[in-house]
């Protein structure tokens, strides 16, 4: 549980980041802590209150938090440099390739609504790892 919590935590921050939780931000965020088994008192709790970053033990679940946080920060349809400088940040942070996260960032332009394909992802990431 402690992990879930942190990985909502990490996207409550990111949503954050222009100091202000859009409604389709929110929205995505409630959907994901669902998925997650996390109830809506805990997740609303997050908004509050200081969670310990832990990050995903598995790649392929620091990938997948990646992606996640890249579809967040497009839900809205904007993308500012905060939301990017966090980003990179995150991916250091939870031991992605900087290559590879910087590539993506630049390639989600490419895609309708920036929503880049999980497996274009997960391509980009293999490249930079083998």
């Amino acid at each position: 549980m402690k992990e879930k919590l942190s990985l909502l935590s990490e996207l409550i921050k990111l949503a954050q980041c222009d100091h202000k939780v859009r409604e389709q931000e929110y929205r995505f965020l409630l959907t994901i802590a669902q998925s997650l088994d996390v109830s809506r008192e805990d997740f609303d709790s997050l908004f509050e209150e200081y969670i310990e970053f832990t990050p995903p033990e598995s790649e392929f679940d620091r990938i997948l938090q990646f992606h996640r946080l890249v579809l967040l920060m497009n839900v809205d349809l904007e993308t500012s440099d905060s939301e990017l400088v966090f980003l990179k940040d995150i991916g250091i942070r939870i031991g992605l390739n900087p290559d590879a996260t910087n590539l993506i960032l630049a390639k989600m332009n490419e895609y309708p609504n920036k929503i880049i394909p999980p497996d274009k992802l997960i391509e980009i990431f293999k490249a930079y790892y083998n």
